[in-house]
């Protein structure tokens, strides 16, 4: 199940200036919890989508439902962890990459795992920027709200828009 923060007036085309939606996919509520709310202490104002494992995440951007028509997906940047149950976040991360539907969309890796093997395997299956979490408290928090601040600058290519 997710559940969504959509601001005022967001549709599917994006006026001049708007944000993108951003995509957490994340399986602790506690750390869910803290992105999101250090993503708008950081200033961000973009709606937010959270599925808590990797079948939801798949199953919101490939399926075939007419509510879910893919062809038209919501102008995105997607947050990954990679260690999740059901579908973990590298089998995510390859299949959104293999897909032309979703290829463009940036995704970008937020996990506790630091391991050299683990990160250039992610940028091998095409993650745009992979970010540890730190264990430390203060320096999590900080880390999110550096990313929001990134987040509020990035421009994004036309097809992920």
């Amino acid at each position: 199940m997710h559940n969504t923060t959509e601001p005022a007036g967001q549709s599917g085309a994006l006026p001049p200036g708007q944000s993108v939606s951003i995509i957490l996919i994340e399986d602790d509520d506690g750390h869910a919890t803290l992105i999101e709310r250090n993503l708008r202490r950081a200033g961000l104002t973009n709606g937010f989508t959270r599925f808590s494992d990797g079948q939801q995440a798949l199953d919101y951007f490939f399926s075939d439902e007419p509510a879910h028509a893919r062809e038209d997906l919501p102008p995105s940047v997607i947050l990954l962890d990679l260690k999740m149950p059901r579908i973990d976040g590298l089998e995510v991360l390859r299949r959104l990459k293999a897909d032309r539907r979703t290829a463009s969309l940036p995704v970008i890796v937020l996990t506790t795992t630091d391991d050299p093997r683990e990160i250039e395997r992610c940028y091998e299956l095409g993650c745009n920027v992979y970010v540890t979490k730190p264990v430390e408290y203060d320096a999590f928090i900080e880390a999110v709200r550096r990313l929001g601040f990134f987040l509020q600058v990035v421009k994004l290519p036309a097809a992920a828009r």
